[in-house]
This record gives C-alpha cells, sequence and structure tokens, in this order.
C-alpha cells in the first residue's frame, strides 16, 4: 500500500544476503546440516529503518561479521539503494542441534571463514 516496501520484508532481505554471503564463503546451510547435524537459527534481530524503499526499487542488502561467540554470532546488516542507507540492522544467529534445537559450538571451520572476511 502506498507505494513502499513493507517494513517486514527488510527481515526478508537481510535473510536472503546473509544466505547468499555464507555461501559465497563456501559455506551451504543445507550442507552443513547434512554433515554436523546443526543449523543457525535467528536469536534477536534490531533494526532501524532511515527511509523507504519503493516498490520495484533495486537494493543492495550487505552483510558483515560483528561479533562472534562459541555458539552465536552477530551480523551486520544494511539495505541500500544508490549509496544511501535505507535500513540497517543487526542480526544475532545462533548454531543449534538441528533435531532438539538446543544450542551447540558454531563448528570451527565456519568461525575461521567468516573471521577471515574482517
Amino acid at each position: 500500500a502506498g507505494g513502499i516496501v513493507f517494513y517486514a520484508n527488510y527481515l526478508k532481505f537481510f535473510e536472503r544476503a546473509r544466505s547468499e554471503w555464507l555461501r559465497s564463503l563456501g559455506i551451504e546451510q543445507q550442507q552443513l546440516k547434512d554433515e554436523t547435524g546443526g543449523m543457525f537459527v535467528v536469536a534477536e534481530t534490531s533494526v532501524k529503518y532511515l527511509r523507504p524503499a519503493q516498490l520495484d526499487d533495486e537494493l543492495l542488502v550487505t552483510a558483515s561479521l560483528l561479533q562472534s561467540g562459541l555458539a552465536s554470532m552477530t551480523i551486520r546488516q544494511q539495505a541500500l539503494l544508490k549509496n544511501k542507507v535505507l535500513c540497517e540492522g543487526t542480526i544475532r544467529i545462533g548454531w543449534v542441534d538441528a533435531a532438539s534445537l538446543r544450542p551447540r559450538r558454531i563448528p570451527q571451520n565456519i568461525i575461521e571463514s567468516l573471521r577471515a572476511t574482517t
């Protein structure tokens, strides 16, 4: 309505960007789940909306490691239009056992891959 992007869609954009970011680092989430029995889940979000995107705008959505711990990490994300930040936020994702959804340590090779990007 009103020709602007619905606010909750930015979380969808952030999700897709995180998945593609991990894939670009050689981290395939389905493969990880199959091989380790673990997966990432969103534990916390904080989003600040600065200006709206219009329908059909072509956005650039970024993801970068802000902080990592033993079982979770915080990702900084932005949605930009022509180098102007429309929305920014932090997403904390945790590593859990896929069957029980209980927290587990993030595999060391994942942490090393992510830290190499900072």
